[in-house]
C-alpha cells in the first residue's frame, strides 16, 4: 500500500508541475512584451536558482556569491559576441568552462585548507566582490561603461541567439524545464544519493567510503557552470551588462531567493519561489523609485523571507504538494492494479 501511495503522490507532483508549465506556455503565447520580459527574467532566475539549489539543497555547500559565476557567463558571451562577432553559443560554452574551473579551484583551495560552512559562504562573497571590482576597472571588458549588444533586428536568428521578447521567453522556459529535469535526474542518480549523504552528515559519509572532498568540488563546479549559462542568456536578454548589475550582491540574492522561498532541495521549488519573489522585487523597486524610497524591494524581500520561515519553513512548493497529496483519488487512476490470482 505504501509503495502504491508513493507512486500516486509522485504522479500528482509531476502533474502539478506539468500543469504549471502549460500555464506558463499559454502566458508566453498571449502576453505583451512587458509581461514577456518580466517572466523571462523569472524563468532565467529559476534556472540559476536550480544551480544554487543543486549546490546547497542537494550538495550541502552554501554559496552567497553566485553572482561571480553568473557574471563570468555573461561576460564570456558579451566579449566574444561584441568584440569578436562569435556566436553566443561559443560564449556559453566558454562561460561554462571558465565558471566551472573557477568554482573547482575555489572549492579545492577552500576545502584543502579546511575552510567550510559559513566561512566558505563568506569566501564566495569575497570572490564575487573581488571580481566585480576587478571588472569595474578592466577596460577590455568595458569597465564601468559596460558592454552593449547590437540592437535587435526583430528577426529570429538561432545561431546568434537573436530574436524578439517572445523568442527569449520560450528560450528561458526551455532552460527552466531543462534545469528542473536535470535536477531531478541528478537527485535520483548515484551522485544525488552521495551528495545528500554528504549534506546530511559529512563525517558519516566519509566513514562509508565517500570521497567527499572530490564530490564537493564536483557539485560546486557543476553549479557554477550552470549559473554561467543563465548569466549568458541574461546578458543577451538585457542587451547590456555592467559590473555592478551583473556581479553585484543583488544578483546573488535573486538567485537564492527562489529556492529558499519555494523550497530548498525540491525540484519545483526554485520555479515557484521565483514566480513569487522576482515580480515582487520589480514591483517594489518601481514603487520605491516613484515614492523616493530606495531599497524598498529589499525590505519586501525581508518581509517575504520572515513570512516564509514563520509560516512555511519548508517553502511554498512542499506546502502545495502536501495540499495536493490530501486530495484522495483512487490509486487505480495512477497505477495499474495487480491481477487477481486465478483459482
Amino acid at each position: 500500500m505504501q509503495k502504491s501511495f508513493d507512486g500516486a503522490t509522485e504522479m500528482k507532483r509531476w502533474l502539478a508541475g506539468g500543469m504549471l508549465f502549460v500555464i506558463l506556455a499559454l502566458v508566453g503565447a498571449v502576453s505583451n512584451s512587458y509581461v514577456l520580459s518580466l517572466m523571462t527574467i523569472v524563468l532565467l532566475f529559476t534556472f540559476m536558482g536550480q544551480s544554487w539549489n543543486l549546490m546547497l539543497g542537494i550538495g550541502g555547500q552554501l554559496s552567497i556569491g553566485h553572482a561571480l559565476f553568473v557574471g563570468l557567463g555573461a561576460y564570456s558571451v558579451a566579449v566574444l559576441d561584441i568584440k569578436y562577432g562569435l556566436s553566443p553559443w561559443i560564449g556559453l560554452l566558454l562561460g561554462m568552462v571558465i565558471a566551472g574551473s573557477v568554482g573547482a579551484v575555489m572549492a579545492w583551495l577552500s576545502f584543502r585548507f579546511e575552510v567550510r560552512g559559513i566561512y566558505f559562504a563568506l569566501l564566495t562573497i569575497a570572490a564575487a566582490e573581488f571580481a566585480r571590482i576587478m571588472f569595474s576597472g578592466w577596460e577590455f571588458v568595458g569597465a564601468m561603461q559596460g558592454l552593449f549588444f547590437p540592437a535587435p533586428s526583430g528577426t529570429i536568428d538561432i545561431s546568434m541567439l537573436r530574436g524578439d521578447a517572445r523568442f527569449y521567453y520560450f528560450l528561458a522556459l526551455a532552460l527552466a524545464a531543462l534545469g528542473i529535469v536535470g535536477t531531478e535526474l541528478i537527485s535520483r542518480s548515484y551522485l544525488g544519493y552521495v551528495w545528500r549523504a554528504m549534506r546530511d552528515d559529512d563525517e558519516a559519509a566519509r566513514a562509508l567510503g565517500v570521497r567527499t572532498f572530490r564530490h564537493k568540488i564536483l557539485v560546486i563546479s557543476i553549479s557554477a557552470a550552470a549559473a554561467a549559462v543563465g548569466g549568458g542568456i541574461l546578458a543577451l536578454v538585457q542587451g547590456s551588462i555592467f559590473p555592478d548589475s551583473i556581479m553585484g550582491m543583488g544578483i546573488s540574492v535573486d538567485v537564492l531567493i527562489g529556492p529558499v522561498v519555494g523550497g530548498l532541495g525540491t525540484t519545483f521549488g526554485p520555479l515557484v519561489g521565483s514566480l513569487a519573489a522576482i515580480p515582487l522585487n520589480h514591483l517594489m523597486s518601481a514603487l520605491g523609485d516613484s515614492l523616493g524610497i530606495p531599497g524598498l524591494n529589499n525590505i519586501a524581500y525581508g518581509i517575504v523571507l520572515i513570512l516564509v520561515v514563520w509560516l512555511l519553513p519548508d517553502g511554498i512548493w512542499p506546502a502545495i504538494v502536501r495540499l495536493y497529496k490530501a486530495i484522495q483519488l483512487p490509486s487505480s487512476v495512477w497505477l495499474p492494479q495487480p491481477r487477481k490470482a486465478e483459482r
